[in-house]
């Protein structure tokens, strides 16, 4: 994928769906399910440490929210940074470091990760990245690791069965595509609503794709119901403000 298209693509991986300090380039080919890859890694938990990038998606705070057995809310304001994606014009959501600890992610404990089974997307996947089309299709590539330490090799399939990530696959996809139809209209919304509203439609939207989730529930089933409902309040607000529009015009 080339020119704007292409870059638009990426920047939406950039605010979505993964590590804000790293950009794929032309020279990282993808990895077929059945290849080898090579990386080292000391076990020493430094990729944890100083980090301010690690975006989640939905389907990670859910994840996270579960196995603290907290609302993805309650999670979110106690580990999470929010805020409007410069690219894709959406909610975001990334873990927020730590300040007494070296701004170490907060659930870095004596160099392991305390929610290991419940880790975000960019967390379980590290040393490989990953890309999700506008069709669906998901790719991997390995990432530039330069920590050291013992080589290890691994086939892609064996990695990914591993940390349960060919399994989230599905969800992963559908909160992409999600994201993206939205992305294509969110320029729309900046266009069309007054700055009170549009900040109570990114509100709503931010409910809708993070916390309006029961932890006991399917998250996809929830995601979609949660869609529908944020179409429902969508309407509404472009209805006040059409009525707010045609006042200004009589007013003139």
């Amino acid at each position: 994928m080339k020119g704007k298209l292409g870059r638009k693509m990426k920047d939406r991986q950039v605010d979505l769906c993964g590590r804000v300090d790293f950009q794929r380039d032309s020279t990282l080919p993808d990895l077929g399910r059945e290849e080898t890859f090579s990386f080292a890694c000391r076990g020493c938990g430094d990729c944890c440490r100083g980090r301010e990038d690690i975006v989640l998606s939905g389907y990670d705070l859910y994840r996270i929210a579960r196995r603290l057995k907290l609302p993805p809310q309650l999670a979110a304001e106690n580990f999470c940074r929010r805020y409007i994606g410069a690219e894709s014009g959406l909610p975001v959501l990334r873990l927020a470091p730590r300040r007494e600890a070296g701004r170490n992610c907060p659930f870095l404990f004596q160099n392991r990760c305390s929610i290991h089974d419940a880790k975000p997307l960019a967390c379980a996947l590290y040393p490989l990245g990953q890309e999700i089309s506008a069709e669906g299709r998901v790719s991997y590539f390995l990432q530039p690791v330069d920590c050291g330490g013992k080589v290890q090799q691994e086939r892609v399939c064996d990695y990914l069965s591993r940390y349960d990530i060919k399994a989230r696959e599905p969800v992963d996809v559908l909160w992409a595509q999600r994201c993206m139809a939205l992305e294509d209209r969110a320029e729309t919304w900046a266009r069309e609503f007054e700055p009170v509203l549009l900040r109570r439609l990114l509100q709503k939207l931010e409910q809708a794709l993070y916390y309006n989730y029961s932890i006991d529930d399917d998250f996809a089933v929830q995601l979609e119901e949660n869609l529908n409902w944020f179409e429902k309040e969508l309407e509404k607000l472009a209805e006040f403000q059409s009525r707010r529009n045609s006042i200004k015009k009589i007013d003139r």
